[in-house]
């Protein structure tokens, strides 16, 4: 499998529900308009998002990791809703050991349990075990955050351990982070059964 084009790609992930694409500039207002409206969207991340300039500083953080080939910021678009709804990406890739995490997930709070976060979780998994051939999704949250560990586990992530004291947010609060995974050889079990709206055919 060849990766070198990755970065330089245009990856659209889609279905008859939700879209997913590159993340740009000319996503910015409406995504920034979300993020400050709803402060708990940030409670147990890193990011401490309060203004626009803090939402301007992770904004294009996003951006120039993709510039600088380090992750893959997609932007959440609700095709039901025929708007933004948020944001997610590849991040800590590494084709070597063919692993790479999906995180960085945000959404508007009004559609969360709509359904569209496991249309999107469908698809970015999809492209990774049959498009890109990956051994290991990988995904984490805050110890703290039991709504998130739960909603992993519904879609048949694997916990795999806690590291405590692992990270340092944007206010120096420390966290401990949960961390779960796909690995390719369920991936064939898990779309059966836990995805079996989405499989065509």
């Amino acid at each position: 499998m060849d990766y070198t084009d990755f970065f330089d790609k245009e990856i659209i992930l889609e279905d008859d529900r939700a879209r997913l694409e590159p993340l740009t500039p000319r996503h910015y207002d409406a995504l920034m308009a979300i993020a400050l409206s709803n402060p708990d969207i940030w409670k147990f991340t890193m990011a401490n998002i309060t203004d626009e300039q803090s939402f301007s500083h992770y904004f294009n953080t996003a951006l120039k990791e993709k510039e600088n080939k380090t992750s893959y910021p997609f932007a959440m678009f609700d095709k039901r809703e025929n708007r933004c709804v948020g944001c997610t990406r590849y991040a800590n890739i590494s084709f070597r050991d063919k692993r790479l995490e999906i995180g960085w997930t945000w959404i508007d709070p009004l559609l969360q349990g709509s359904g569209i976060n496991k249309h999107n979780k469908f698809l970015m998994l999809q492209y990774c075990f049959e498009t890109l051939e990956l051994n290991r999704v990988e995904l984490k949250t805050a110890g703290t955050n039991l709504k998130s560990q739960r909603a992993m586990e519904k879609i048949g992530a694997i916990r795999e351990g806690v590291l405590r004291k692992h990270s340092i947010n944007d206010i120096g609060v420390p966290r401990d982070t949960v961390y779960y995974s796909f690995i390719s050889d369920e991936w064939p079990e898990i779309k059966k059964t836990i995805f079996p709206e989405f499989i065509k055919g």
